[in-house]
């Protein structure tokens, strides 16, 4: 994750068998699948996995069969920082780190509640840092249980220490993105990987190491083929068409999900249940089947058009 080239970490999916047990095979074959795909790091553990709904077992069960199936073939990250108190949550980090991942992450929504200041977060933050050695952090603006964005200057500093060398980026907000990246332009190992695809081009010009977005579940090749060429002049024309296909489709993507991409991705030939935890089942509506059937076809479409991806 240090290079200099772009790269896409996809937020893993946990596949569920449907009785609602973890299925790890599932999990070992869309593990295989990102990085067929040319992912260059995985995020396991994270809310597209319905890690508030695994056990603290299964958390560290999931991570383990993802770092099995990568086998050091790139770096994997996992949330960890959960419990009711900064000693808990740097407890756990520790048994995260443990389980060999590059680095653990922290949701900034546990960090601090709603109601409580930037100085009470940066106090926060430290204490962990204090607590958990010399292990490699990163900070996940998590929509659960509310979402908590970094204000840059504070990022700035933290990934100015060494230890903090992730950050993926929820705030929406191209112009906030730009001064994140420009405040930890010299930060040693750092990079930020933005979650918002309508603004993936730009936030990747702004110094972005990569992207880390739900739209990876759908098409990975489509994100590694963005990171890949997004400041190629003589692929200007086809920058442009596949970064409109992701702002006409966001809110399709985003609907049901995570059940959709599991539905995309067994439409896809991938033998995995659509299963969810959050759902407690694994029926598909007509929506999602309607709406999945229209995006392929659209995505197809978008494929013809662009040279150097294969969507499978």
């Amino acid at each position: 994750m240090t290079t200099n080239e772009k790269g896409f970490v996809p937020v893993m999916l946990t596949p569920f068998k449907e009785n609602g047990s973890v299925d790890f095979e599932g999990l070992a074959a869309l593990t295989e699948c990102y990085l067929d795909a040319g992912a260059r790091g995985l995020f396991a553990n994270c809310q597209s996995s319905e890690m508030f709904e695994l056990t603290p077992r299964e958390r560290i069960q999931v991570i383990k069969q993802v770092l099995k199936t990568a086998n050091g073939r790139v770096p994997v990250v996992a949330a960890g920082n959960f419990g009711d108190s900064i000693q808990h949550q740097a407890r756990f980090i520790k048994t995260v780190y443990d389980t060999g991942v590059q680095a653990v992450i922290a949701l900034t929504g546990l960090l601090a509640h709603k109601d409580e200041s930037d100085t009470v977060l940066e106090q926060r933050i430290t204490d962990l840092l204090a607590l958990t050695g010399s292990i490699p952090l990163g900070f996940y603006e998590c929509p659960v249980p509310y979402k908590r964005l970094l204000a840059p200057e504070l990022l700035a500093k933290f990934a100015g220490t060494g230890r903090v060398i992730y950050h993926k980026d929820t705030c929406l907000d191209i112009e906030r993105v730009g001064e994140k990246n420009r405040l930890c332009a010299g930060a040693p190992f750092f990079g930020l990987y933005d979650a918002y695809m309508v603004h993936a081009v730009a936030s990747l010009r702004s110094g972005s190491a990569g992207l880390s977005c739900i739209q990876g579940n759908y098409f990975p090749e489509l994100v590694v083929w963005l990171c890949s060429n997004y400041n190629k002049p003589r692929m200007e024309r086809e920058v442009a068409l596949v970064q409109q296909f992701f702002r006409d489709e966001m809110e399709v993507m985003h609907k049901d999900y995570p059940k959709s991409a599991k539905y995309y991705l067994w439409k896809k030939g991938m033998n995995i249940s659509v299963f969810t935890r959050e759902s407690g089942n694994g029926q598909v509506s007509y929506e999602i089947k309607n709406n999945m059937d229209q995006l392929e076809r659209r995505c197809r479409d978008l494929a013809d058009q662009i040279s150097g991806v294969v969507i499978r």
